[in-house]
């Protein structure tokens, strides 16, 4: 059994974590500056621009009264951010679950359904919290290593693992994959529960919602951090079949989202106007972003995300080129790992941050 061995005044006491807690490395998130700190920040692929004002609206509603409402719990069933999401989408309202992110959703997907030792697969690289999530279950953990266009592995269409990961758009490369092509593989794979992470989809040109629907084994993740400009807030929504969300919706925890949160994520989706207006200042700053940092000779990956992932001629010159803009105080992620340490994933900032970025590159192309 894992453990760890601490010292206090009644002697020694052994922690008794799990092997596979034992074992496990911590996601590590993108770096957060200290509060105040003067950076240009693109490293974590949030929203440059600001929620709808009917958020805060929202907000300050919930707090009338001092805050009076706050003493009493949240709706455990989110039912309000459950209707407006099943208003958006058309999507069943009985067939949406809601979680504290799409991280959360992510962690019981893989407590509902993986026994310790089940494989769980995914193509690689991709969003590293899957490999996270794996190892604190005990999972096995099965990739298949995306080609330098990150084309969906076809060996990936002969898995017999239990969950199948496939982000779409993917991070960090920003590909998505078609929903003829998504819609195949779940097909492919009867025993499987393909979960579709649309964390960016809202920047691309099609999504899969449509499978959560027609496809019992297809669950469709969608997060409030990105698009809708809700990082802070902690809000995801799983779109699937009524089984797959009443399975998964048995070892939530009673109120995963507070009060502020619901409220927050129901405003949100009942503004859409703005939240388009928003997408569509990202997606012009990516094409000119994008442009840019080919001009500087970099290879881009072709996105369809809030982000884009350029790669440089190996892995020297891209941590090179990372630390050269921390210390000018652009923060970009780098990922110190195969197939990924030649290029930098740069989050699509407002114009001024874009002119910033590629005006602070220009030195070293």
């Amino acid at each position: 059994m894992g453990a760890d061995r601490k010292t206090c005044d009644g002697g020694d006491v052994v922690l008794p974590f799990r092997d596979a807690v034992s074992r496990m490395t911590a996601y590590v998130p993108g770096e957060q500056p200290a509060p105040g700190s003067r950076v240009i920040k693109l490293n974590t692929n949030e929203n440059p621009y600001p929620p709808s004002p009917r958020v805060a609206e929202a907000i300050r509603r919930e707090l009338a009264d001092e805050g009076a409402r706050l003493r009493l719990y949240s709706d455990p069933t989110a039912s309000a951010l459950r209707r407006a999401a099943a208003d958006a989408t058309g999507h069943p309202f009985e067939q949406i679950l809601a979680g504290n992110g799409s991280d959360e959703l992510l962690a019981l997907l893989v407590r509902a359904l993986v026994e310790p030792g089940e494989a769980v697969a995914y193509p690689y690289p991709t969003y590293v919290l899957y490999e996270t999530l794996a190892d604190a279950q005990g999972a096995r953990i099965v990739t298949y290593d995306f080609s330098r266009d990150f084309s969906l592995p076809r060996a990936l269409f002969d898995t017999q693992a239990k969950i199948v990961f496939i982000a779409s758009p993917n991070s960090p490369s920003g590909t998505t994959y078609p929903v003829a092509l998504l819609d195949e593989l779940s097909r492919a794979l009867p025993n499987s529960v393909v979960v579709v992470d649309e964390a960016y989809a809202d920047f691309a040109d099609e999504n899969a919602l449509e499978l959560a629907r027609t496809r019992p084994n297809v669950a469709v993740l969608r997060t409030f951090s990105k698009s809708h400009s809700l990082a802070g807030m902690r809000l995801g929504l799983l779109f699937g079949s009524a089984e797959l969300v009443n399975g998964v919706g048995k070892i939530k925890d009673s109120y995963n989202l507070d009060r502020l949160a619901i409220v927050a994520g129901a405003a949100s989706l009942g503004d859409l106007p703005w939240v388009r207006d928003n997408i569509a200042k990202i997606r012009a700053s990516r094409t000119r972003l994008a442009a840019g940092l080919a001009t500087l000779g970099f290879d881009v990956l072709p996105s369809s995300a809030n982000f884009v992932f350029a790669r440089l001629t190996d892995a020297k010159r891209a941590r090179t080129a990372y630390e050269f803009l921390k210390a000018r105080g652009i923060l970009v992620r780098y990922f110190d790992r195969r197939l990924l340490d030649d290029g930098l994933r740069i989050t699509v900032g407002t114009d001024d941050e874009v002119t910033a970025l590629l005006d602070a590159l220009e030195p070293i192309s």
